[in-house]
């Protein structure tokens, strides 16, 4: 695929597994210490359960919940560290959530501290491992990410050498569990060491896919058959060419190993649109370079080019009936609660 950003892909192939004995299983089960789990008061009569919320999405702090009602997983954790003071302080437009205040908007959904099981990590940069360590010790659960992600981490970033002490090294293309999740680590593209993941409950996939410059073989094999995919539309061409960035940002932010175009996630998603596809969350837009209307308008487009009707993710009666839901994730403050099957 080099030299574009995405081509038509046609899903046929299968996802790659390498076959050893892991307690007799060819399909690893790496779980974090269980703790007897407390279902989440809000899932009564809800069915599976599947829920997901966002506690901020851009260059600003990236990290989002996604769980059971056994309990869940921290996909990234580049939000605030908690302030070092239990003084309320007054947030700027700009201040993304702490980490204390992420836990308090899981508290009043009903998951606590004891029912995040691990943290899976994208790649290691700032705004998606800032509170990694405190994150992990609060939960005493694991981070699940790649020995390349762990390496560059422990060379580049500030982060206590002790968070070796919670890593579980994950692989490309081979499966681990977390409790009931089945997860799937797959190669993006971007200018350190990342992955993206495919997340299965109950016959339900949840895909993440941020900070790449192209949609990869791979990734587009398991973005395909997502049933909830949190892709990223990080900008749009023309506010970036127009913008403020000198010219060699606006090439690495446009690069193979940058991040991607609001018309390039549109189009890869029209184009591989099942009817299993329900909800398409948009991450990591940039301040600078995008806005929330752009992204949303440009999706909302390539779908209704083919014919479908797009809805607003609120679970209002007029949009419950919709081909699929799109909602943009907001940069400074947390989602709204979703229950996704």
């Amino acid at each position: 695929m080099a030299g574009h950003k995405y081509k038509g892909f046609t899903n046929d192939g299968r996802p790659l597994r390498i076959s050893f004995d892991v307690d007799g299983s060819d399909t690893p089960e790496v779980t974090a210490p269980q703790e007897e789990a407390v279902p989440h008061p809000v899932y009564a009569g809800v069915g599976k359960g599947l829920c997901f919320m966002s506690f901020g999405s851009g260059s600003s702090g990236n990290c989002a919940y996604l769980g059971t009602p056994r309990g869940g997983i921290l996909i990234d954790a580049g939000i605030k560290p908690p302030p070092k003071s239990n003084r309320k302080r007054k947030k700027s437009e700009e201040d993304v959530l702490n980490l204390n205040e992420a836990f308090e908007q899981l508290e009043r959904n009903g998951v606590n501290p004891g029912m995040v099981k691990g943290v899976l990590l994208t790649h290691a940069h700032q705004d998606h491992m800032r509170c990694l360590y405190p994150a992990v010790s609060r939960c005493k659960c694991s981070v699940y990410c790649t020995m390349g992600v762990m390496s560059q981490m422990l060379q580049r970033c500030r982060i206590p050498g002790r968070i070796q002490d919670y890593h579980v090294p994950i692989f490309k293309e081979i499966p681990f569990r977390i409790m009931d999740m089945e997860i799937t680590a797959f190669e993006t593209s971007h200018d350190v060491k990342s992955v993206g993941f495919s997340i299965e409950y109950e016959g339900e996939r949840f895909v993440v896919t941020t900070d790449t410059g192209i949609i990869t073989e791979r990734a587009a094999h398991y973005m395909s058959r997502a049933n909830h995919l949190m892709i990223e539309c990080n900008y749009d061409k023309e506010m970036l060419l127009k913008g403020k960035y000198i010219q060699m940002l606006k090439d690495r932010v446009m690069g193979e190993k940058g991040h991607l175009d609001n018309v390039v996630a549109a189009r890869f998603v029209a184009d591989n649109y099942h009817e299993g596809l329900h909800h398409v969350f948009l991450c990591h837009l940039s301040k600078d370079n995008n806005t929330e209307a752009i992204a949303l308008e440009t999706m909302r487009g390539a779908l209704e080019e083919k014919g479908l009707s797009v809805g607003d993710a609120s679970n209002s009666a007029a949009m419950r009936e919709r081909d699929v839901q799109i909602y943009a994730l907001p940069r400074y403050n947390a989602s709204s609660w979703f229950v996704l099957a």
